[in-house]
């Protein structure tokens, strides 16, 4: 939380008023769901928050409990588009990578990447392609524009409006964007490349295969920029590329902890903000609990394959329940799809699992435990 406070103060020094005004970028599935709780810490704090949505959202949904203001704009884009471009993807993840080779699966990957970023330019169009959008943006005296780079083009609109940018970010494969664009150094020698599965301790041959991974990943995202590079040109007026424009953000807040990491240099822009959505926890749903405490010692498994997973091929679905049937631990499945015939008693499906709840109440029976084991 004292990250939060110094991003509070950051903005006191950007307007002559006591709060800032904050334009917050559309984003979307967990990455909004995490978003959310720290735009709340914001308005407790006496922000004003003012929320970018597309009126095609999976997640983004305008509601009236909502403390924040919801600014709407349009895309030539719909929900059941977005639907069947994950569930492309997913077919593509679980039973065609196994039979593609290395090249073959670049090539695919590569392919949807251009489909996303068609997708994420008919956002970009319906902000920036909207005048009265933009005038409106324009006249609303914003003090920070705050986004998650993964969706492009805030660095536009801050550019426009003349505001600082902070990202919220995890990180990007290889740590592309935050070593070519962001600036940030990474030693081959010794920093282990994003999704590597390398360490700091390499051998020499392991170095090279570093290096390998670094300029494979560089070329890769070079030529996977090039629709954005030229938007941005074509928009800016002015030659000029996506990553060069990334490079212009104030502040990076990285969205894990600096121990997770191995060491490495660091630039004064880039924080390190882990847990920064973490709230405390709430009580839960009876059912749920005493499905969690009758675990005992064995403990319980939390599994979730993110929010943009909700359903699956029927055979892939029982196989997994198989596999969870065989361990002695109580399983707790977010699964929105149809019952698993392979479903034992040691699991549940549910359609949500509030995390957050779940593990403080897992910390509160971990740390009974020891203190009953020192007495």
């Amino acid at each position: 939380m004292r990250l939060v406070v110094w991003f509070l103060s950051l903005l006191t020094v950007f307007g002559s008023a006591e709060c800032g005004n904050v334009l917050v970028w559309f984003t979307e599935g967990s990455h909004w769901i995490n978003l959310k709780i720290v735009l709340e810490t914001l308005i407790d704090r006496g922000h004003n928050v003012t929320v970018l949505v597309p009126d095609a959202s999976l997640f983004m949904k305008a509601k009236e409990s909502d403390r924040f203001s919801y600014q709407p704009f349009n895309v030539a884009v719909d929900e059941q588009e977005m639907r069947d471009f994950i569930e492309e993807f997913l077919y593509f993840s679980v039973y065609e990578t196994d039979q593609l080779n290395l090249l073959q699966i670049q090539m695919k990957v590569l392919e949807f990447t251009s489909k996303l970023q068609d997708m994420s330019i008919s956002y970009c169009d319906g902000i920036l392609k909207s005048p009265e959008l933009m005038d409106k943006l324009r006249n609303g005296k914003f003090d920070v524009v705050l986004s998650d780079p993964i969706y492009p083009c805030s660095d536009i609109v801050a550019e426009e409006l003349n505001v600082p940018l902070v990202f919220t970010f995890r990180l990007s494969i290889a740590n592309v964007a935050e070593r070519v664009c962001g600036q940030i150094p990474a030693p081959p020698s010794f920093v282990p490349g994003a999704m590597s599965k390398l360490t700091d301790k390499m051998s020499f041959t392991e170095r090279a295969k570093n290096m390998l991974f670094y300029l494979s990943q560089d070329l890769l995202a070079t030529i996977a920029w090039r629709k954005f590079d030229n938007y941005y040109t074509e928009y800016l007026g002015r030659p000029t590329s996506f990553c060069e424009m990334l490079g212009k953000a104030d502040i990076w807040l990285i969205r894990t902890y600096w121990d997770f990491e191995f060491p490495r240099p660091f630039l004064p822009n880039f924080k390190y903000v882990g847990g920064l959505h973490c709230t405390p926890a709430k009580p839960l749903p009876k059912d749920m609990e005493e499905f969690v405490q009758s675990s005992g010692d064995d403990g319980i498994v939390v599994f979730s394959l993110g929010s943009m997973i909700d359903k699956m091929p029927k055979e892939t679905s029982n196989m997994i329940a198989s596999a969870l049937a065989q361990i002695p631990q109580k399983v707790l499945w977010r699964y929105g799809g149809e019952k698993p015939d392979t479903l034992r008693e040691n699991t549940r499906i549910y359609k949500w699992i509030p995390q957050n709840d779940l593990l403080g109440l897992v910390f509160f029976k971990l740390i009974k435990k020891c203190l009953n084991s020192f007495l």
